[in-house]
């Protein structure tokens, strides 16, 4: 287990418990699509710190045997991740399934197609969640999500407003600890308690929305032995913090 020192983000939760404040807290993991040791290592840190995880599985390569592994899992919540996670964007763009340059009639097709079969594989399991991959979405397709029957939608940092359309709350992630551009391990833990702790004091002091739960954003099948053990540290701390854990009703 890495060393880690959480003291900057104790002084925080003080400050918030001196002004009776709390922090909503909610876990997102991307990209599932079949059972695998990682998902199994997942559960179980959601099981040991009693904290949901928010599963975003990719519909059109999810497997009949995840639905089945997943049954036995009652703290993992599935929602939607897409539809294929293909990139459609061209060449020099940032990455996007659901972006700016395709027709918002096939984004809006393959959104209640993913919808649809996620559906029929967890059935009542499955919560109305719309996550883009590469946390990426072309604005105008969201009062569509709303009308095909999705309630909210997830991306990346800060939300801008609660209602990313009418009838489509937005509730966002904003801690991921991996190092995407750096070898795809752990970025600096002091880099993220400080990040964390910037994001808090920003809701408590007013510059920023509290009532959206801040999400930590993981990738099971990319966590090392470091990565799974920050998250396993951050949300034993954050649960023991003044906090309340949010699933999507």
């Amino acid at each position: 287990m890495i060393n880690i020192n959480w003291q900057p983000l104790q002084n925080e939760f003080q400050q918030w418990r001196d002004v009776d404040m709390i922090l909503p807290i909610w876990w997102r993991d991307d990209d599932a699509i079949a059972p695998t040791p990682a998902l199994d290592m997942l559960d179980n840190i959601a099981c040991d710190t009693n904290i949901p995880v928010h599963l975003a599985i990719i519909p059109k390569l999810a497997t009949p045997a995840l639905a089945d592994h997943i049954h036995a899992m009652p703290n993992v919540i599935p929602v939607v991740h897409g539809w294929a996670h293909q990139n459609h964007e061209p060449q020099g763009i940032k990455k996007a399934e659901f972006g700016a340059t395709r027709p918002i009639e096939t984004c809006i097709e393959d959104a209640k197609a993913g919808l649809d079969l996620l559906k029929n594989m967890f059935g009542t399991r499955l919560k109305p969640m719309f996550v883009p991959p590469w946390n990426r979405i072309n604005p105008d397709i969201n009062a569509h999500l709303a009308m095909i029957g999705y309630t909210n939608l997830s991306t990346y940092s800060p939300r801008k407003s609660r209602q990313a359309a009418i009838g489509l709350t937005q509730i966002n992630t904003h801690l991921d600890p991996i190092a995407w551009h750096d070898g795809r391990g752990l970025v600096a833990p002091d880099i993220l308690i400080s990040e964390i702790v910037k994001q808090m004091q920003d809701r408590r002091l007013g510059r920023a929305d509290n009532t959206e739960p801040f999400g930590l954003l993981t990738h099971h099948l990319v966590h090392d032995q470091d990565i799974s053990s920050f998250i396993q540290q951050f949300l034993t701390i954050m649960q023991n913090g003044p906090t309340t854990i949010y699933t999507i009703p």
